[in-house]
């Protein structure tokens, strides 16, 4: 019997047809809607600066992940910094590597375009693989703290700015 590759997954920007589908992802990928309000949020105050979907060769989508943009102050007002959330994958896709992949490549993207630093919130037992480092997050004054919070610097320019801080999108304030 010959075993045929499973397609790889088509990651591209987002669409604004795709919007409803994300939602429903992030919905099933969380069990609530607190990130699809989040995401209608940030998009309707302007703050995404980056969106990617992971759709499968049938064009099902698969994962989602976006950035939004984080105002820094004092010296970290020359920097371009980003918060990474959220991130999600349909359920019966998690654990296959498109959260992975969609994060990867969202990250080089971010990197080309001249960010300097990415912010995260998330298990530390995931992100490191990434590069994302809580010892460089905790010289960044923020509403977070704890080994959860977690950068990534893409350039030179963020470290040597540190210790920084940063006020992230108004939708955060109130996401629980």
């Amino acid at each position: 019997m010959t075993r045929h590759p499973v397609p790889e997954p088509v990651l591209r920007p987002v669409a604004e047809s795709d919007h409803a589908d994300i939602s429903m992802l992030l919905a099933a990928a969380f069990g609530q809607d607190a990130e699809a309000r989040l995401v209608t949020e940030l998009r309707a105050c302007g703050a995404l600066i980056l969106e990617r979907v992971s759709v499968d060769p049938d064009g099902t989508l698969e994962g989602y992940v976006a950035f939004s943009r984080v105002t820094g102050a004092g010296a970290a007002h020359r920097l371009a910094i980003s918060c990474l959330a959220p991130v999600a994958v349909r359920p019966d896709r998690q654990r296959s590597g498109v959260g992975t992949q969609l994060i990867a490549a969202a990250l080089e993207e971010l990197r080309s375009q001249g960010e300097d630093l990415v912010l995260v919130l998330g298990p530390p037992s995931y992100y490191p693989r990434f590069g994302f480092d809580a010892g460089l997050a905790a010289k960044v004054a923020a509403p977070f703290a704890g080994t959860a919070f977690q950068a990534l610097a893409l350039s030179e320019d963020a470290p040597a700015a540190m210790p920084i801080e940063v006020d992230f999108a108004t939708p955060f304030q109130a996401f629980d």
